[in-house]
């Protein structure tokens, strides 16, 4: 693949650097493909590049020099090994995704004749449904904060807009003022791979952030030459650690489950909107979900609240 040369630094000096020259181009050329042409995120980045040298490493250590020395059997050994150090399931299969996109991303550019891992499935997983809040504890922990002094002001906005939109903790602390539109009523949240989607704001949201921005953020230094929407005491942008413990604080003052998240705030949030007739697409890119397979997990918890309301008002549950 033919990359700018500014792009090309930016794989350079990996944890790839000591496999054999063929290992390692290959996987420079995927990455370089990850970043340039499916936009992902540096983390996502990073966490292909980790999964896919220790598994290099390990077929390096094996004697294999290239991708054409790769087999079947080969990947299977890799999972097994991964599966006899104790790795959960969820890793295996992750790891097994990993290898797989990257040697059909080698068929694709005609680096490799074949792709060995394509009669491989995938781990089955158990599913786990995400944690979420009843409306009434949503209302509960959203109304927590009472005051009037800034910091109440600013957890009251922070939160309602991680339920208003269903944004995750990181798209909430890097909203710019910039990405506000007051008139429309609507965000702008920057997603994973910098991927951008508008998202309605409720009347209450609308109204907790509008009041954050025009009396407690005011009062706070640097606030005119700033543009991030939450910042802290000192004048600098609110941590995603700093948003974790602000929820956890008022979940602790309502009297909420421990393991409230501002994740739990998003789960519920998709939750609440199918409960009450929402269009599972429509719930998808709100979430900024890539696959309505992600989201599909909210079904299960939609058809878990419809059986406690059968058995609960059918007579003969």
């Amino acid at each position: 693949m033919t990359v700018p040369e500014e792009e090309s630094l930016c794989v350079a000096e990996t944890q790839s650097d000591n496999l054999p020259p063929a290992l390692r181009d290959g996987l420079n050329d995927y990455l370089l493909a990850l970043r340039v042409e499916a936009g992902l995120a540096r983390a996502t980045l990073a966490a292909y590049e980790s999964d896919l040298s220790l598994f290099l490493t390990w077929l390096s250590g094996r004697g294999v020099k290239s991708y054409e020395q790769v087999e079947t059997d080969t990947i299977v050994d890799w999972l097994a090994h991964r599966r006899d150090a104790g790795l959960q399931e969820s890793t295996v299969a992750r790891d097994l995704v990993a290898i797989r996109t990257l040697l059909r991303h080698l068929v694709g550019e005609g680096l490799l004749n074949k792709d060995p891992s394509a009669l491989l499935r995938a781990p089955v997983l158990a599913k786990y449904l995400p944690r979420t809040l009843s409306i009434e504890d949503v209302d509960s922990l959203l109304s927590a904060p009472k005051g009037d002094d800034w910091i109440s002001i600013r957890d009251r906005a922070l939160l309602e807009v991680l339920y208003a939109c269903g944004a995750r903790v990181s798209e909430a602390i890097g909203l710019r003022t910039d990405h506000l539109e007051p008139a429309l009523r609507v965000l702008r949240l920057h997603g994973k791979g910098d991927k951008v989607r508008i998202v309605p704001l409720g009347e209450r949201a609308a109204d907790a952030l509008n009041t954050w921005l025009k009396t407690g953020r005011k009062k706070l230094p640097n606030s005119a030459s700033r543009s991030e929407v939450f910042l802290t005491k000192s004048g600098n942008p609110l941590s995603r650690n700093d948003a974790w413990r602000r929820l956890k604080h008022w979940a602790l003052v309502v009297g909420l489950p421990s393991g409230v998240t501002p994740h739990t705030l998003r789960h519920s949030f998709a939750t609440h909107l199918l409960q009450a007739g929402a269009d599972l697409r429509a719930v998808q890119e709100m979430l900024g979900h890539a696959s309505v397979r992600t989201t599909e997990v909210y079904t299960h918890l939609d058809a878990e609240h419809l059986r406690d309301l059968h058995k609960l008002y059918h007579p003969r549950a």
